[in-house]
């Protein structure tokens, strides 16, 4: 086995109270992709900094290889005093390194280079610190939640520019979609310490549960062994007096041992504050068009939203997903067409943009306005403390700042917000940004009972497959389109228009510079004998790596394989793992064959 390009021995960490982290061991061999898992505040993002060598550690050693190149991409990145995009993405680059490729990934990731650094927006902020990392083509990257922010198409060129690389990487992340398909083991952080797997985060989930259900059944044991001893010490303590002190030293130790244990931290109860019912009908919006000036937004766009309906809408940063929503929900008038709203509309908004906090305030005061201790929950009031705890906050937390919260903590905050006021409409704009997957699992959970509409924006490919009923997707230049199903059942029946939307984030006035340089005497593209089989059999090989995958995955439901058949276990993770990388192979030729028949038929 390769020595290890970087390595975090007995790492510990204390920021007063319970230790952050408790002897954390972690390796990271050259190539290798780690998926860090773990709860909102349970130390990810610090000990990744650790890692980086940002932040010294109460004990503990860390070594890197000597020469190895490490990056990190933090969660706000600091553009310091650079005047462009561009000398920020050169600053980063080594004497040695190419600096073609500042210039290179900026233009890839949809910048110029010229863009000025204290006025980009977040998904611009996170395209150039993407562009700062990967530019010297480093040995390790340290990704902390790197697709925060960014729309889909940046998503999965990033994934392919991830996946085409040599470089080892470690990635935070809430996107399951996005650690499935570049991960291949899991370090799972949690209490404090690190809990590790050479498979990648699609094992995660089954293996974590059946690791927290033996220590259920260890702990069980420890109990019932702690009563027989107190039992034994109430009455069988007379006579043998050198044993008994030694037994009964034995219970104090059982004893000290189940007050010490840290038990699982608890999961956040969502649940939105239901309105009266709407009408059946909620939304109808007829042939509506916006316009900022030549620029097209919506263009003659109609759909009807009913009652119950989960509509996800998609689309690059720009496109305007926030102008449509605000278009079907009478925030703003459209130029041309109608919208009509249904009865007794009540609406809850989760925005992104969570700049409406004011980071002065403390935790208390953003839930009650500054006014006492009760929150308004449905209509009824509630204590702060207990609203804070049912969104995994302590009471300790109450006179905290919004400030100093982690931006899991401010995604919780912002939810606990909208979802206190009664409602028979959500519209939840990125409401997955920050937020540790049991989270994810447990708003997932409340938009399933929630008995009204839900409008949702996303990027997160997963929770929009798991949550909607139908996707609204652009097409350019105004066009918005509607899909039944979730993101992946748009991908099947969009195919080449979204490889072509997807291919990679690039100004929409530069395509057009590109297509109007173009030679129009070019010789015409034909497809060749294998490109026309693959067009005919790539379906139906997905089709049977989809029934595979599903197969297999009824295998791995099992919570109990992973103990009584770990030979089972190992190998149809494996197979699992390689259907997905097989899929996933299939659906991108098949897309790129797809846009190229197309485009040879538009010539």
């Amino acid at each position: 086995m390769a020595p290890p390009l970087i390595q975090l021995k007995d790492i510990r960490l204390t920021f007063g109270g319970t230790p952050l982290l408790s002897g954390v061991e972690l390796n990271v061999a050259p190539g290798e992709r780690v998926c860090l898992i773990g709860r909102n505040g349970s130390g990810k993002s610090t000990l990744l900094r650790i890692a980086a060598g940002l932040v010294e550690p109460d004990s503990g050693t860390r070594f890197v290889q000597p020469g190895a190149t490490v990056r990190y991409l933090p969660q706000e990145p600091d553009f310091g005093d650079h005047k462009t995009t561009l000398a920020y993405v050169e600053s980063g680059l080594a004497p040695g390194d190419d600096h073609h490729q500042a210039r290179y990934l900026l233009e890839q990731l949809g910048l110029t280079g010229e863009e000025n650094p204290a006025n980009l927006s977040g998904g611009e902020a996170r395209r150039a610190a993407l562009a700062f990392v990967l530019a010297p083509s480093p040995d390790i990257l340290l990704l902390d939640e790197p697709t925060n922010h960014l729309d889909l198409s940046t998503i999965e060129w990033l994934e392919t520019e991830l996946d085409s690389r040599r470089s080892a990487l470690v990635i935070i992340s809430h996107d399951r979609r996005f650690l499935t398909n570049l991960s291949r083991s899991t370090a799972w952080l949690d209490r404090g310490r690190i809990k590790q797997i050479d498979r990648g985060f699609a094992s995660f989930e089954s293996w974590r549960d059946e690791v927290l259900a033996e220590e259920e059944r260890d702990q069980h044991k420890l109990d019932r062994k702690i009563v027989d001893e107190e039992h034994w010490l109430r009455h069988g303590v007379s006579g043998r007096r050198k044993r008994n002190v030694k037994r009964l030293a034995n219970l104090h130790a059982l004893r000290d041992q189940r007050r010490n244990y840290r038990g699982t931290a608890g999961t956040a109860s969502l649940a939105a504050a239901e309105a009266e019912q709407s009408g059946k009908l909620v939304i109808e919006a007829k042939g509506i068009t916006k316009a900022y000036g030549e620029r097209k937004i919506v263009e003659n766009f109609s759909t009807r939203i009913q009652r119950g309906d989960r509509l996800g809408i998609i689309g690059p940063n720009g496109a305007g997903k926030t102008t449509l929503v605000n278009l079907l929900t009478g925030g703003m008038q459209p130029d041309s067409g109608t919208v009509r709203l249904g009865a007794n509309l009540e609406t809850a908004t989760l925005d992104q943009h969570r700049e409406s906090l004011d980071p002065k305030s403390t935790l208390a005061e953003a839930l009650t306005g500054g006014r006492g201790d009760q929150i308004m929950v449905g209509g009824k009031p509630k204590h702060v403390v207990g609203y804070m705890k049912d969104f995994l906050f302590a009471q300790e937390q109450r006179g905290t700042p919004v400030e100093v919260l982690s931006g899991g903590e401010r995604g919780r905050l912002m939810l606990a917000r909208a979802l206190a006021k009664p409602s028979n409409l959500l519209v939840l704009d990125e409401p997955t940004n920050d937020l540790d997957l049991e989270t994810l699992d447990v708003l997932e959970e409340m938009l399933g009972d929630y008995e009204g509409t839900v409008i949702l924006i996303s990027h997160d490919r997963d929770f929009l497959d798991r949550v909607v009923t139908s996707v609204i997707a652009p097409e350019g230049n105004g066009k918005w389109i509607e899909y039944a199903g979730g993101y992946s059942d748009m991908l099947a029946q969009r195919g080449a228009d979204l490889k072509r939307e997807t291919a990679k984030p690039q100004p929409a006035a530069e395509k057009k510079e590109e297509r109007a340089a173009a030679p129009s005497s070019a010789p015409k593209r034909k497809l060749s004998f294998n490109e026309k089989h693959a067009l005919k059999t790539l379906p139906k090989k997905m089709e049977t790596l989809h029934a595979d995958i599903a197969k297999l995955q009824r295998v791995l439901d099992d919570p109990n394989l992973y103990a009584k058949d770990r030979k089972t276990f190992d190998d149809t993770s494996a197979a699992i793992a390689k259907a997905h990388d097989e899929l996933s192979a299939a659906e991108e030729r098949w897309l790129e064959l797809e846009m190229l028949r197309e485009e040879i038929e538009q010539a």
